[in-house]
């Protein structure tokens, strides 16, 4: 829709209404920051949603892989033989063998619930950057130094160099009992994944060592497996699937965190309706304001018209005049909206500071910051959508004025 420089003219004079219709001008204000609110809460909120899936699976397929491989009663004996089986698969680009107990560990009369994780070299060397203190190298087979998560060391009040005593509940039997096992263990290092419940609860050690913890001998509790596509990873084991049934059960990130991805699935949709309802309402301000504004220029749009003015003129003026109120509304709301989720952290501890409150709480929200990661398509759909319910808002008053009779208006003048 291309504009002539008289239809501009006369559009720019009815953006900026005159001191008679300061009331008009407070309306269309109202409706460009309605517009402007709607994006950017539209802008910020989806993006934190696809940046708190994104982080979380990130955090944890990185860690736990794409699925695991658990044996019937726990215990993997012939864990050799699957592994070369599973490394085999077509797909799978890494397997690892994992041992995982949860156990309890002691400090200083402090006592909290942990998960023993025996892993090899490599899945030890992966935590590296994860390290806030200490060094991964001093976890060495037949060593007595373990790697616990930074959440557990402040619960526990414990510190690179301090020693912990893990306590195995499955310990030797006696003539009076079984006997607790407890083993105490200096820790080397200090990680922080970002996951609260990983850093809460875990403690990293080679699996010897774990194996010797658990009195298991030469056996693991399960396989993690990496896959070329994690979208497609029952497919890719499909195969692998049937050649161990019975012997042991694969388990893959979806089917293990089913519950939580649903629902924040189901969220992300809920949020984007509701929040789109802002939209709607802003450009019902639009629709309200060139009602007015039509009303208000009834004589004028008359006068325009004996002049010589078509009524496709009137209508290319009015549906410009509401749609750049729009069109700024969502620019804004763009820009705004890029600006919060940029300074996303800052403003999160700002705000917890003048409330005194907890915003993100970790052991709450699973990670530890306030994540983001802005999808373009999806933002532009959201700009795409403000753009054309303000267009379509504009429709009705540009045909109410496009159809005014100048002879009926002038009559009665």
């Amino acid at each position: 829709m291309i504009l002539s420089p008289f239809e501009w003219t006369i559009a720019k004079r009815y953006m900026l209404p005159g001191k008679g219709e300061r009331f008009i001008a407070l309306v269309a204000g109202i409706s460009l920051v309605a517009v402007m609110l709607g994006v950017w809460a539209l802008v910020i909120v989806m993006s934190v949603m696809n940046g708190f899936r994104a982080e979380l699976f990130d955090k944890i397929v990185g860690l736990n892989g794409h699925a695991i491989i658990q044996a019937y009663g726990g215990r993997l004996d012939d864990w050799q033989d699957v592994l070369k089986d599973v490394k085999a698969t077509p797909g799978v680009t890494r397997a690892s063998p994992l041992i995982e107990q949860p156990l309890l560990a002691s400090f200083n009369g402090r006592v909290e619930a942990i998960l023993v994780r025996g892993n090899t070299r490599e899945d030890i060397d992966r935590l590296k950057s994860k390290v806030v203190d200490g060094n991964m190298d001093q976890l060495q087979v037949g060593s007595d130094t373990v790697a616990i998560g930074s959440q557990l060391a402040q619960n526990l009040g414990a510190q690179v160099g301090d020693v912990i005593t893990i306590i195995n509940p499955q310990g030797r039997s006696t003539p009076f009992g079984t006997v607790p096992r407890q083993i105490a263990y200096r820790i080397g290092a200090i990680f922080e994944i970002g996951v609260y419940d990983y850093d809460n609860a875990f403690v990293v050690m080679p699996i010897p060592n774990a194996q010797t913890l658990l009195l298991t001998g030469d056996t693991i509790g399960m396989i993690e497996l990496t896959t070329t596509n994690p979208d497609k990873v029952g497919e890719i084991l499909a195969p692998l699937s049937r050649k161990l049934a019975g012997r042991a059960v694969i388990s893959d990130w979806k089917t293990i965190n089913a519950s939580l991805f649903e629902a924040l699935a189901v969220e992300r949709v809920v949020m984007f309706v509701v929040l789109s309802i802002i939209v709607l309402v802003a450009v019902f301000n639009i629709l309200s304001s060139l009602i007015m504004l039509v009303r208000a220029k009834t004589r004028d749009i008359a006068i325009l018209r004996t002049m010589g003015a078509t009524r496709r003129s009137l209508l290319k003026v009015f549906v410009t005049t509401g749609f750049c109120i729009g069109a700024l509304g969502t620019l804004l709301g763009l820009v705004t909206g890029l600006i919060s989720l940029y300074f996303r952290q800052p403003i999160v501890h700002a705000v917890e500071r003048l409330t005194g409150q907890n915003l993100w709480d970790p052991s709450i929200r699973f990670l530890t910051e306030l994540p983001a990661r802005p999808d373009p398509v999806e933002i532009t759909v959201i700009c795409v959508m403000a753009l054309v319910f303000s267009f379509l808002a504009t429709l009705y008053p540009a045909f109410k004025a496009a159809s005014t009779d100048p002879v009926q208006v002038l009559r009665y003048e």
